[in-house]
């Protein structure tokens, strides 16, 4: 049984291989490593989504700032008596909100609180009383990356006073700045909040995902090294891992139970092949045994000699299909072009099939043809044809008919359907019994005819499915059987 397992087993650099690139969790190709940076690539793409609508919403807002404190200033000094502030006070004032011109609008008519100076170039207007979400948007961008003596003219409601509006002009300068600073203290915040969810997101899956999925490898590692080797006992865990844990200790058992059921079947096969081994000498001494009693001239002796060369017949008959399906696989077939018409008359010859008896009908094609192994086939054919004498001849000899004249036919037709090849082969024996039909290709599971072994029509299903085909049983009942080969084209 060692030997067998052994042969079994992976080869070594094989699971060198597996392990080396599956179970090293703390490898940079390790499934714990990916796992931590796809968390934290994730969380840094959520965050950077988030930036872009911040940056915009601080950029407003710092506008708006400007403009409230520019009306404030500005409802302040025209509260005042007549000349109780000179104009550079008054400017001083304005100009705490960091901003260098200020125009208000009431009823259409615009007084300019604070006059602009001369600009190296026009201010860039933003009308903040409504503005798409695109613009929102690409105002920081244009901030950003803007000209440095950029300016700009923001106009609001006002909140303070009546009127129309409210415009100011501001140097881009500070709002940069103070724009620059929102985003890399942003930035910080966002590395630090990825670092942590995903320190603690990676933690949740490992004591979740990777803790089981290492105690499923080393089942495997400790499996594939000695299936012998007991498994952990699966947690009681009800999600898909605890689910993969019950299925692998199910699978293990039922492989250790196979692979000791093939060792068996192993030497009981090695002890049946050397039992038939001896069988068939001792039958062949039977057999010229047999030989030498035919040229007797006791009529008891010739009474019971046909008798004797059919329990032989039989016997080398079972010896042969047994050591026939013994083997650990049939050949590769050998595909040749066979044509079917000269092929069935031989596989008949050979299944007994004869005009004083049980006859052969072809219905095939001119020169119709199908790729296969022709030993193969002829095996195939053989066992059919064979299957189907035997059952004819059993219903003849209930029946009481008469040896010597016809009694049944066995017709092989052909067709080529979807690319391939349909070979079906009909009788007009007495069917197979429902009790069997079910379970007839499986081994040791014979028909009506005490002659059988049970294997024929195994090894042929095997010798079909070799060939990339099949080998069914279309229909059976009292008017006959029929059995469908198909092969590829």
């Amino acid at each position: 049984m060692s030997g067998l397992l052994d042969h079994l087993r992976p080869p070594t650099d094989w699971r060198e291989r597996l392990r080396s690139r599956w179970f090293r969790t703390g490898a940079p190709d390790g499934l714990s490593s990916r796992l931590l940076l796809l968390t934290v690539v994730f969380t840094l793409a959520v965050q950077a989504l988030i930036v872009g609508p911040n940056a915009a919403s601080f950029h407003e807002r710092w506008l708006l700032d400007r403009l409230q404190a520019a009306e404030l200033a500005s409802v302040g000094v025209e509260a005042l008596p007549y000349s109780a502030v000179d104009d550079d006070t008054a400017e001083q004032l304005l100009r705490i909100g960091g901003v260098s011109a200020v125009a208000i609008s009431d009823q259409g008519v615009m007084r300019q609180l604070l006059q602009a100076p001369n600009l190296p170039r026009a201010p860039d207007f933003i009308d903040l009383r409504g503005r798409s979400t695109i613009s929102r948007m690409l105002d920081p961008v244009r901030t950003l990356f803007g000209d440095p003596d950029r300016s700009i003219r923001a106009r609001a409601a006002p909140r303070y006073r009546s009127g129309d509006f409210i415009d100011v002009v501001a140097p881009a300068e500070p709002l940069r700045q103070e724009l620059r600073a929102f985003l890399l203290n942003s930035l910080l915040v966002s590395i630090l909040i990825s670092v942590v969810a995903g320190g603690l997101l990676y933690a949740g899956l490992a004591f979740l995902v990777l803790q089981p999925l290492r105690r499923v490898t080393r089942s495997i590692e400790g499996f594939a090294a000695d299936v012998e080797t007991r498994a952990p006992e699966p947690s009681s865990r009800h999600d898909e891992i605890g689910r993969v844990e019950r299925e692998l200790a199910r699978m293990q058992d039922e492989v250790r139970l196979a692979l000791r059921s093939r060792s068996r079947l192993v030497a009981l096969g090695e002890a049946v092949a050397k039992i038939n081994h001896d069988l068939r000498n001792m039958l062949t001494s039977a057999q010229i045994a047999s030989d030498r009693l035919a040229d007797s001239a006791d009529p008891q002796v010739a009474k019971t000699l046909p008798r004797l060369e059919r329990a032989l017949g039989r016997a080398a008959a079972l010896t042969r299909n047994v050591l026939d399906y013994g083997k650990s696989e049939e050949p590769a077939p050998v595909l040749d072009r066979i044509v079917l018409a000269p092929a069935a008359t031989a596989a008949g010859e050979d299944a007994g099939l004869e005009s004083q008896g049980v006859r052969l009908v072809k219905s095939i094609p001119a020169r119709f043809a199908v790729r296969a192994d022709a030993d193969q086939l002829h095996r195939i054919l053989v066992n059919l044809m064979r299957n189907a004498r035997q059952a004819i001849e059993g219903d003849s000899a209930r029946a009481g008919r008469p040896r010597g004249g016809p009694l049944g036919a066995v017709m092989i037709e052909a067709e080529t359907r979807d690319g391939g090849c349909v070979i079906r082969i009909i009788d007009d024996g007495p069917g197979i019994p429902p009790r069997l039909s079910e379970r007839l290709f499986e081994p040791f599971v014979s028909g009506r005819s005490a002659d059988g072994t049970g294997l024929g029509l195994t090894i042929s299903r095997e010798l079909a499915a070799n060939h990339g085909g099949d080998l069914r049983l279309i229909e059976t009942g009292p008017t006959g059987t029929t059995f469908e080969l198909t092969l590829p084209g």
